[in-house]
Order: C-alpha cells, then sequence, then structure tokens
C-alpha cells in the first residue's frame, strides 16, 4: 500500500514562470524568446541549461545565481507562484494519514523558502541538501532512507518522466506523473509515459481518490 506521497518542486507545487522570466529579464532578452528557446531545448531532451547558452556561451548558473544575489535580485518565490491545488491536495493527504514529503532539485535557498511557506508537509529536502541531484538514483535512495516506510510504499509526483518518474521508478517507487509545466506538456505523448507512471494526472487534487483506489485494490 501506499503510504507516503513525496512531491517534486518546479511545476509540481511551484508555477516557475515568474522565475524564468526573471533570467530573461537577467540576460538581457525577451521573456516570449527565451521561453520560445527553452521549449525547443526541452523538445529535444536537451539539458535546459542549454538555454542559457544559446543567449550567453559559457553561461554558468551556479555563478549568475550568486550575482544575482549579490545585486539584490536572488532566487524567490511566494505564495502566489503556488499551483492553486497545492495546498488543498497536500492537506488533504495529510488528514486521510499519508506522509507527505517535499523533495526536488533545488537551491537551499529555495528550501529555505519553501519551509517559510509552511505547506502541509512533513519534510522539505532539496538535492543541495542531500549532496545528490535528480535523475541519480542516489537521489530517491535517500528519499527512501528518511521517509517512514519501505521503498514500495512511497509515490513520487512529479511533472518530468526523465528526472522523475524514470529514475523513481528505477527504486521501486510508484509514481505520478503531472501533465503540467513545460517538461509535463511536451512529455506527455511520450510512449514511456503510458509505461512506467503508476498514474498520470492533470492536477493533485486527483491525488487522494487515485490512491484509495489503488491501495484497495492491493488489498
Amino acid at each position: 500500500m501506499i503510504r507516503a506521497v513525496v512531491f517534486d518542486v518546479g511545476e509540481c507545487l511551484v508555477d516557475e514562470s515568474r522565475e524564468y522570466g526573471t533570467w530573461a529579464d537577467w540576460l538581457g532578452v525577451p521573456r516570449h524568446t527565451f521561453s520560445a528557446v527553452f521549449g525547443a531545448v526541452i523538445a529535444q531532451g536537451l539539458d535546459y541549461r542549454e538555454t542559457f547558452q544559446v543567449f550567453r556561451p559559457g553561461f554558468d548558473l551556479t555563478e549568475e545565481r550568486v550575482r544575482r544575489i549579490e545585486a539584490g535580485q536572488g532566487e524567490w518565490f511566494g505564495e502566489s507562484d503556488l499551483y492553486p491545488d497545492v495546498r488543498p491536495a497536500l492537506s488533504e493527504l495529510r488528514a486521510a494519514g499519508f506522509w507527505v514529503g517535499i523533495a526536488g532539485n533545488q537551491t537551499a535557498r529555495a528550501g529555505e523558502i519553501l519551509r517559510e511557506m509552511k505547506l502541509p508537509s512533513d519534510m522539505v529536502a532539496t538535492s543541495d541538501d542531500w549532496g545528490v541531484a535528480k535523475p541519480d538514483p542516489k537521489f530517491f535512495r535517500r528519499l527512501t532512507d528518511v521517509a517512514p516506510c519501505r521503498h514500495d510504499e512511497i509515490l513520487y509526483v512529479g511533472d518530468r518522466l526523465d528526472n522523475d518518474i524514470r529514475p523513481a521508478a528505477s527504486v521501486g517507487l510508484y509514481t505520478a506523473l503531472i501533465r503540467r509545466g513545460p517538461w509535463g506538456l511536451i512529455q506527455q505523448s511520450d510512449p514511456e509515459a503510458e509505461k512506467i507512471a503508476t498514474m498520470r494526472i492533470d492536477s493533485l487534487r486527483e491525488l487522494p481518490d487515485r490512491i484509495s483506489i489503488l491501495n484497495a485494490a492491493m488489498h
């Protein structure tokens, strides 16, 4: 049975449209141009960071994050950037007795922001915290170490087939692919999504009922 539900952050809980817009501003390119190249990079199956190389060859994301902080334009997101189904879904899952975690490829700063938001969760962890990032299976093994149940009792929810669903499934986790954000929409028609994802959803609000049905079937 599924006893724990763990969520990715970007485009699963947080709409990153504004954040990517600020990167376009930082690069000095129109936001719609940045978005167009971003989508093209993802559609080709490339690392999203290649987008920055198109506009500024040699761009180092880590260095530029530091420069943005020094310029008073550091990474930030808030309540208005959460998808509207986030708090209701997480609250309902916790009320139903599930252990709820948040774990994604995020900076330590993003982790601090998430904790300050006091989302209905039992854990918030980032790749910076753990020193390992998705799609490395070690990220998901670390998740199984901190969750209060077996690996085959965890459902991981993410928007990316490559970074979330495939590696989570490889270590024996149940998976839910949410169809939103650039990756979720571009990868939704990939035949592999239907084969390896335990479920595909359009909203986090679907999770309580979908999990209940799945758990009942496993009894």
